[in-house]
């Protein structure tokens, strides 16, 4: 008796399950540098929107071909080349490439490194950082080299010091050479309570004919935010904001990430998966003029931009943009062999002038690792138990929670580094 009902529960189904494919980029390369950025540029939304703006949005009738590779020797290093040109390729004056060059000294923390850029329209440039998490002061320094002539004082090179935590972050950047009384100064304060965000930044223009004083509103930006989740691509989150550019300017965005599930329909798939994790982005940005003046230091006319961005699998992401002269839509495909490679081509329809045409990219990876789980219960996936052995769970797909994990309770410590949350501190 004891064997045959032993015999009816070997028969029972394994639990169902929901796949969770890995983000195409996560974390952004840009994260890997936001050290030396201003917290102020970082946040509000903007580094996701630039993300959803920019990225496998390739230029009308130009190509681009990135390799990003880490030795498996010394993951500690790796390298960024890109070479970008015209489709016709009539002129090799217009290919462009450079490459970066970059040590990291903790594989969990990108946020102490030095890195080398040479490019062939840029000076080489040298960029490093130090930061110490349990003290939450940095410091960094950018410094251009073999220069023919340096004009302005950022061609000597720039250094700053900061101090960030999870709610604060302030510091300021400023050119030391050459020792003028006249060199540009910038900084920021911002802060976050609960799912408010405020910042102030000064950034006076680098001009010398342009007055840099503390008292000239034209030299500040201003902005308060309003967002809910974290930076993690497995939680759902928003961000809204304002700011206000020069005295001149008000710029309006919205970012939304939003995690779906949907039904499996893939005759290469096991039974036991019923659904997949499917990312949708959606942005946009709108700026608008709040002043006539167009004098010195004054901001662009008023323009807009809408984003949307879906990736359906592992493999493939569809994105589209509309703006006031050009729409975009792009289609993206990646093989996670390693390294991996990805494949897009975009399509741009011109409306001033009428024409149609297209932009091709491709890309070779192995820095970011991916995360492709099927039944680990640490990620966002059914939690095995009897319910879910029920026949019904096909049936009521949809009606039923599908999001069971430690991620929905902020615990990201079992996540691999590329899904943990890149906003932690300012």
């Amino acid at each position: 008796m004891g064997n045959w009902l032993g015999m009816l529960s070997s028969k029972e189904p394994p639990p169902a399950m929901v796949l969770v494919p890995p983000i195409f980029d996560f974390p952004p390369l840009a994260a890997r540098t936001r050290m030396v950025v201003p917290a102020y540029d970082l946040l509000f939304g903007k580094l996701v929107l630039r993300c959803l703006f920019d990225d496998y949005f390739e230029d009308a009738k130009r190509f681009s071909t990135r390799i990003m590779l880490k030795p498996l020797e010394d993951p500690h290093v790796d390298m960024v080349a890109t070479v970008s040109g015209p489709l016709d390729g009539k002129s090799n004056k217009n290919v462009e490439g450079n490459a970066l060059f970059r040590w990291q000294r903790d594989l969990d923390d990108p946020h102490t490194f030095l890195d080398l850029f040479v490019s062939t329209s840029e000076p080489l440039r040298l960029r490093s950082c130090a930061y110490y998490p349990k003290y939450g002061f940095g410091a960094f320094g950018i410094f251009p080299f073999l220069m023919p002539k340096r004009v302005h004082p950022e061609d000597y090179g720039a250094m700053g010091f900061r101090y960030g935590s999870e709610n604060l972050s302030v510091g300021t950047t400023f050119m030391p050479f050459p020792l003028s009384s006249q060199t540009p100064v910038s900084a920021w304060l911002v802060g976050r309570a609960g799912r408010l965000s405020v910042g102030v930044q000064y950034k006076p223009p680098y001009d010398s004919k342009y007055p840099m004083s503390l008292k000239d509103l034209k030299n500040w930006n201003c902005a308060i935010g309003y967002g809910l989740g974290s930076s993690s691509p497995l939680s759902p989150s928003f961000n809204f904001a304002i700011e206000l550019v020069k005295s001149s300017q008000l710029i309006a965005s919205f970012y939304q990430h939003v995690v779906v599930q949907r039904r499996v329909n893939n005759p290469f798939e096991e039974n036991q998966v019923v659904g997949i994790t499917n990312y949708i982005d959606f942005g946009f940005e709108l700026a608008t003029r709040v002043d006539g003046d167009k004098s010195m230091g004054s901001v662009d006319e008023s323009s807009f931009q809408i984003a949307a961005s879906w990736q359906a699998n592992k493999n493939f992401l569809l994105k589209g943009k509309i703006g006031p002269l050009t729409s975009s839509i792009a289609l993206a495909f990646k093989s996670w062999w390693r390294p991996s490679f990805t494949f897009s081509i975009t399509a741009v329809n011109d409306r001033l002038r009428g024409t149609k045409s297209y932009g091709f990219g491709i890309r070779a990876e192995n820095i970011r690792e991916a995360s492709y789980q099927r039944a680990d219960p640490n990620y966002v996936m059914l939690t095995p138990n009897r319910e879910h052995l029920a026949a019904g769970v096909l049936r009521d797909f949809g009606k039923r929670p599908m999001f069971q994990s430690e991620v929905n309770s902020g615990n990201y410590d079992h996540l691999p580094r590329e899904l943990k949350p890149i906003g932690k501190i300012f």
